[in-house]
């Protein structure tokens, strides 16, 4: 768990120092330079998403999936677009329709992952495996994602649709932490994600991080059944 902890924190704090780098380039550079790359990348990540959605599944994997009930199928769909994600390969999509927010997230915090979309902390396990999910973006530049993370509210709809499963998660708080704190990755008694990025807007002082409870999962895809 301490180990966990770690890479939690060495993860958060490296990719504010990237938010922020970022934000530096939408100051110097122009805003919409970085947007039209964002939808470029985007509309690729796009492609390689739905050639990944049509690709069947192994006989073996089909027969293995058969035996198991849904919350294990949503575990094995999970762990198997793990094994053969590489940083930066789009692993589904993140929908908030409170604000207007429907993207392609990618596998990794890094700077070219995070300038192609929302990222997902490799630490954190994807969904349909226990614990709390974890997904960075960019509020200043790339198509800025996440910047209106502050107006998400209590009961507020996150959907996260993979290869394998739909996800559907409500708001329950917003908090305003320090790059240090860890313990918003820590798992908990039920499953649930987590959104962040950097805040204030320009700066990597605090990160604006949101809460969200998992209330359904449903299998998608080959094999679903």
């Amino acid at each position: 768990m301490r180990r966990h902890a770690r890479r939690a924190s060495t993860v958060l704090i490296a990719v504010g120092a990237l938010l922020l780098a970022d934000a530096a380039v939408t100051l110097l550079w122009q805003e919409p330079v970085s947007a039209l790359y964002g939808r470029i990348q985007q509309g690729r990540l796009e492609d390689r998403l739905a050639q990944l959605e049509r690709t069947p599944l192994a006989a073996v994997d089909r027969r293995a999936l058969g035996r198991l009930d849904q919350r294990r199928r949503l575990a094995f769909g999970a762990r198997a677009l793990d094994r053969r994600s590489e940083p930066g390969d789009p692993l589904g999509r993140i929908q908030m329709p409170s604000i207007g927010v429907s993207e392609v997230f990618v596998d990794g915090t890094g700077g070219a992952a995070l300038r192609t979309g929302p990222g997902h902390y490799p630490a954190t396990p994807l969904p349909g495996q226990r614990g709390t999910v974890g997904i960075a973006g960019h509020r200043t530049t790339y198509g800025a994602p996440f910047h209106d993370l502050d107006k998400l509210r209590r009961g507020d709809r996150i959907e996260l649709t993979m290869p394998y499963g739909r996800f559907e998660y409500r708001v329950e708080r917003t908090r305003i932490v320090p790059p240090t704190a860890t313990e918003v990755t820590d798992r908990v008694a039920f499953d649930r994600l987590i959104l962040s990025a950097c805040h204030p807007l320009y700066s990597a002082a605090q990160r604006i991080v949101v809460f969200a409870r998992q209330v359904a999962a449903v299998p998608r895809g080959p094999g679903s059944g």
